[in-house]
């Protein structure tokens, strides 16, 4: 695991002097090691977190004769068998480390070596006999890249915060990326909320030649959803498939020359995890945190699972101060505006869990493969609720709820009601985001300044579009919508940063190339049959983890944000929200920020999620124009 970047072209000793400010931006994503080169007009760079081939894993790794370079991000997990192969074609290797497969890989196959990985990883090649850089990054994008092409150069980095160490990069905020960031709570790839930057977006490679400048994009892999034909299998038998299947990807990712762990947290998809790693033998170590906030707190299901499994766990309760004091924190901890809360708590357990492993596996990417989130029970829900006459929903059902007293418990019932009745009339997508999201399109408009509405139109309607239409049954759309929006944007985003901000390696072993293989193949009814989310996982797993765990509600991993707008956190959040500043940033509307804040502390609504994104963006854009200022 490591932080990588590097400068391509443009003037050789400005690029290896960013080069090295870029590294000492990431020394958090690899203590262990540095590594420079700077040939024929290239330089590349790496922080090393040492994992496998402590000794002998030093980048940048280069070839027999010096002509392919190249510096990775992450961990190949086939890589023993991608030896076997090199080494049967001739090719001869100088350590155990995974990253010289890519080396080789490339000599040996080209560019179609990203289709026989399967690990997680952002790397970059630099072939010096065809003089061309080329950047791949993994299917899922568990591993981030950030890249800007600026005239005759590509600069690269796996932070946007080591890519903004370049002065030439430091330009306005994009108002696409702003209004999306509005809507998703994150700017999905390839877009970046500072313009010129781009974000290589998972199963891509991109390819610049250093000589012209030429620049080509190509995406080596797509999943598909419900395309296996399952018939001839009874659902025992599908059971024994998902087990074995899963066991097999657990122990593939557990390749590790030092001491590794589980996340867990007393979910389904964690508590999976670290079933397979007990039946797959050794010591189990595992660790979660508590809230004192009873109503956030899993810690007691987290412990039943541990006990079950007889994992070495280790927990932390998270006191209000702790999770209070790490507010100041949030401009280095935010790569890029994140409005999910959780990434506090993630950071605090990812701290805690380093004291006692480097690599910790987690659950996940299970709600995306097989229907965990209660918001594709409430879309099925919706053609429901939707068949009912339209005067009863209109004039009975809606007001009812709408007047429901505003709650500051996690996940509460009016929240939810809200959220659901607010938008289950839309289309699909539409839908999902208004139930996902913070901030609907007419919200949004009202919201952003003057300034930034005309910016925005003149920039013209960017919208997203991930091939769901190609899939006849709407909440396969929702499934594909959540792996290519919300995992990738969100979750992942949030668990490599808390990770690596405290030097851990964070695994996904539900993100295996073969676990998403078979999980996407299955037909949709074996993930949610009628209302029951995660049936087959749930119905494999029966005897390996209680019942209790097994029938559980699913609860989200999150901070009672409510609560502390109203307490706690309401000067810091009527200071960085005050009209006065608003006003004086210039991209919202000091009237309409003002109004969220009075109808939440008059307990009118709950705006806990829209106060957030608006409270992290300000955040996260008061370190960015610091660091502009140098």
């Amino acid at each position: 695991m490591c932080g990588i970047c590097g400068v391509a072209g443009g003037d050789p000793a400005g690029g290896r002097e960013l080069v090295q400010r870029m590294c000492s931006a990431m020394v958090h994503r690899g203590p262990d090691d540095e590594g420079t080169v700077h040939l024929d007009g290239v330089s590349l760079g790496m922080r090393r977190l040492s994992i496998i081939d402590l000794e002998g894993g030093h980048q940048p790794m280069h070839n027999e004769d010096s002509t392919v370079w190249v510096v990775q991000n992450g961990e190949i997990y086939n890589h023993l068998e991608l030896r076997d192969l090199l080494l049967a074609a001739g090719h001869s290797f100088n350590t155990q480390s995974d990253t010289e497969v890519l080396v080789h890989g490339y000599e040996e196959w080209g560019e179609e070596l990203v289709e026989r990985l399967n690990g997680m990883f952002a790397f970059a090649v630099f072939d010096t006999r065809r003089r061309a850089v080329l950047l791949a990054r993994d299917r899922m994008g568990i591993k981030p890249l950030h890249y800007a092409i600026d005239g005759t150069r590509l600069v690269f980095a796996s932070e946007l915060k080591a890519l903004l160490r370049d002065p030439a990069l430091r330009r306005e905020i994009d108002p696409v990326a702003l209004d999306q960031y509005l809507a998703y709570e994150f700017v999905p790839s390839p877009g970046c909320i500072v313009g010129g930057i781009n974000k290589l977006e998972p199963a891509h490679t991109l390819i610049w030649s250093v000589a012209d400048g030429a620049c080509r994009l190509r995406r080596y892999w797509s999943p598909e959803l419900g395309v296996g034909d399952r018939t001839h299998r009874t659902l025992e038998e599908e059971c024994d498939e998902l087990r074995a299947v899963l066991r097999e990807s657990v122990r593939k990712e557990l390749i590790s020359d030092v001491p590794l762990g589980v996340f867990l947290s007393g979910g389904i998809d964690s508590s999976a995890v670290a079933a397979m790693m007990t039946q797959l033998g050794g010591d189990v170590k595992s660790f979660s945190v508590g809230f004192a906030d009873r109503s956030f707190d899993e810690s007691g299901y987290a412990r039943q699972v541990a006990m079950h499994l007889g994992t070495e766990h280790r927990e932390l309760t998270l006191e209000p101060g702790m999770l209070l004091g790490l507010i100041p924190q949030l401009p280095s901890l935010l790569d890029e505006p994140l409005g999910d809360a959780s990434i506090i708590p993630t950071y605090l357990l990812s701290e805690f869990t380093r004291r006692h492993v480097k690599v910790a596996l987690g659950g996940d990417g299970g709600d995306e493969l097989f229907a965990g989130y209660p918001t594709l029970q409430a879309h099925r829900l919706a053609t429901y609720y939707l068949k009912a006459p339209r005067m009863l929903r209109e004039r009975l059902v809606e007001p009812v709820v709408r007047r429901l007293p505003a709650s500051r418990r996690n996940l509460s019932f009016d929240f939810r009601a809200k959220r659901f009745v607010g938008g289950a009339a839309y289309p699909t997508a539409e839908r999902h985001q208004r139930w996902m999201g913070s901030f609907v399109a007419e919200e949004r408009a009202a919201l952003l300044s003057e300034e930034m509405r005309h910016r925005l139109s003149a920039n013209g309607s960017q919208d997203l579009d991930f091939g769901q239409a190609a899939y006849a049954d709407p909440l396969n759309q929702v499934l594909l919508m959540d792996m290519r929006l919300y995992l990738e944007n969100d979750i992942l985003v949030k668990l490599d940063r808390a990770s690596m901000m405290a030097s851990l390696e964070g695994r996904v072993p539900l993100l295996n190339n073969d676990f998403v293989g078979y999980a996407t193949h299955l037909p949709l009814n074996m993930k949610l049959r009628g209302l029951r989310s995660k049936f087959l996982l749930k119905r494999a797993l029966r005897g390996l983890l209680p019942e209790t765990i097994l029938n559980r509600p699913k609860k989200g991993f999150g901070i009672p944000v409510a609560h502390w707008f109203r307490g706690p956190l309401k000067e810091q959040m009527l200071s960085v929200l005050s009209p006065q500043r608003i006003a004086r940033k210039g991209f919202f509307d000091p009237s309409g920020v003002k109004q969220l804040i009075d109808e939440h502390l008059a307990g009118r609504r709950d705006n806990r999620k829209q106060l957030w994104t608006l409270f992290a963006f300000e955040l996260w854009h008061d370190g960015y124009s610091d660091l502009s200022r140098n």
